[in-house]
């Protein structure tokens, strides 16, 4: 049975709870975490009102005066993504590049029945962008936002499933959502539904549907990695909010691990030597190395690549060039700071790690830096001018106030 839940929109915004609470589900992290994460579908009706996150003007905005190119838009029909050739074009002067949007095309597409897919709108739509990066830190996965816009009684894609968790954030219109169990549980990146294309269709059309309901604006749909799943707008143009929570898995941290392992082996010269002449006594040789292969497994530490990797797939807080020159040139005592958000920072010994680089630090900046990690410090002269001044050169810090 899927979870079903009845949630006043906003309930516990003012509490201070994470936006999994807030507005998405009305569970709070622990709850969604036992109950719910990456086990069963989950359906919240009425999570929240969505017009401050996205909208059809966001939509206009973005396809017609924004000079989007590809690959943040997407187009498909009756299960079929359309050529980009079909919707993109120069700009004319000053914007001659060949693969920007071109909304008389995609107007016309759309009119025919076509799906807009505006992709990866955590980098160009602010909003979104800010949602994104809460819940993101919140289920420390990182996570990607997209929009599909579809016309009256029309749908993208067939039944499929996804690599990454999704929550279905309804925005405006309706869309009857199928859902139906996986045919491959908790699919790794690099299985993609097209390598069991005849199981999915198998399965969405002969097995009972796990969930099979309307979405109205404000209602939330989540659906782990794997759940077969096709959408249809129903009398309406229908907008929904994907986000995409591209989650670390066990599998992931081995490979990082053997990694680590291999690493250890390069610097073994008994594991650099050649293998005997002949294809006879590999035996020995086998035996040998896997040895060795255990020994260097159960010594590896592989945290150090694998929170390199975890830090590159987030991407901070927005920066903006001409404030931080700003606020470095003019800086004092009593110039607001802040640590820029979503920066992943830490401390370790007497270096700091962020999504940005690394610095090392003296020993007389631990203190304040340890504060500042800490959700202290609010000027320059509090966390020291010079620091500071590090600090903002290097991107860690951000001007202002929060």
């Amino acid at each position: 049975m899927s979870l079903f839940r009845t949630q006043v929109q906003d309930v516990g915004a003012q509490r201070g709870v994470g936006v999994l609470e807030s507005r998405l589900t009305g569970l709070s992290r622990e709850d969604f975490a036992r109950d719910v994460w990456a086990r069963t579908a989950a359906l919240t009706r009425g999570a929240s009102d969505f017009s401050d996150v996205f909208s059809s003007s966001a939509v206009d905005e973005l396809i017609s005066r924004r000079g989007l190119r590809t690959p943040f838009l997407r187009v498909a029909k009756d299960g079929t993504t359309l050529p980009e050739s079909s919707f993109t074009a120069p700009a004319g002067v000053g914007a001659t590049i060949g693969d920007q949007l071109d909304d008389t095309a995609l107007w016309r597409a759309f009119a025919d029945g076509a799906t807009l897919v505006l992709q990866a709108l955590h980098r160009t739509w602010e909003p979104v962008a800010g949602l994104v990066s809460e819940l993101s830190t919140e289920l420390g996965h990182p996570v990607q936002a997209n929009a599909y816009v579809t016309p009256p009684q029309n749908r993208g894609f067939d039944a499929h499933y996804d690599v990454h968790d999704v929550f279905v954030l309804q925005i405006e219109g309706t869309k009857r959502w199928i859902v139906h169990e996986p045919v491959l549980p908790d699919p790794l990146r690099d299985q993609p539904w097209t390598d069991h294309r005849p199981a999915v269709a198998g399965a969405a059309a002969r097995s009972t549907a796990h969930l099979d309901t309307v979405l109205g604006p404000g209602d939330v749909l989540y659906l782990p990695r794997g759940w077969l799943h096709s959408a249809r707008a129903q009398g309406e143009v229908s907008i929904h909010l994907t986000l995409g929570v591209h989650t670390w898995t066990r599998y992931a941290l081995a490979e990082h691990l053997t990694r680590a392992a291999l690493a250890a082996l390069r610097d073994d010269p008994p594991m650099r030597r050649s293998l005997p002449l002949g294809a006879g006594g590999q035996d020995d040789e086998r035996e040998l190395v896997r040895e060795r292969l255990l020994a260097a497994v159960a010594e590896a530490d592989p945290g150090p690549s694998f929170e390199r990797a975890r830090r590159a797939e987030g991407r901070p807080a927005p920066l903006g060039p001409l404030a931080q020159l700003s606020a470095l040139n003019g800086m004092g005592p009593t110039t607001p700071v802040r640590l820029r958000e979503a920066l992943e920072a830490r401390l370790a010994g007497t270096r700091l790690f962020t999504r940005v680089g690394y610095l090392d630090l003296p020993a007389s900046d631990l203190a304040p830096v340890t504060r500042l990690l800490d959700g202290g410090i609010r000027t320059a002269g509090d966390l020291g001018l010079a620091l500071a001044g590090r600090l903002l050169r290097a991107g860690v810090l951000l001007p202002g106030n929060r």
